[in-house]
């Protein structure tokens, strides 16, 4: 049986604080703290799907940090944020290409009968399941968008 993401990250943390790599260390005791927090939430533990969505939103949140520091020209929080983002992303599936998210978005489009953009609801509530921890919201958004408008 294929080891769990939780267990995964726990051994992650254990072999990051023998090497002393401060910053895994740091990046990974936040990750299984937002996992916990989901888990309290939830009443439950979380699956391997959920934990990838914790690490998207916590990919998310860096590359908003990254926008915001580079527009208050911090560049030592934009090299840390960039750091930490590395080491998130080593934990998520290979991302979708556009044209991949595109095809995917094309085949949701169809089956939720979708023409004009009011529609937009139900194609979303078909793809996001789908794309969870392996391609950006923003960039679905905007395909599903050019989809609707045609």
């Amino acid at each position: 049986m294929a080891e769990s993401l939780k267990a995964k990250l726990t051994e992650e943390l254990r072999t990051a604080m023998k090497a002393g790599d401060k910053c895994r260390v740091s990046v990974i005791r936040m990750l299984m703290a937002s996992v916990k927090n989901a888990e309290i939430e939830k009443h439950g533990d979380l699956s391997d799907t959920e934990v990838l969505g914790q690490i998207a939103k916590e990919c998310k949140k860096r590359n908003e940090s990254i926008e915001a520091f580079k527009l208050g020209k911090r560049e030592d929080l934009v090299a840390q944020e960039e750091a930490e983002l590395a080491i998130l992303k080593a934990y998520l599936p290979e991302q979708l290409s556009r044209e991949e998210i595109t095809e995917s978005a094309r085949e949701a489009v169809s089956q939720a009968n979708a023409a004009t953009l009011q529609d937009k609801g139900k194609v979303m509530a078909i793809l996001m399941p789908k794309m969870k921890g392996r391609a950006d919201g923003k960039i679905v958004n905007e395909v599903v968008n050019e989809l609707l408008q045609g």
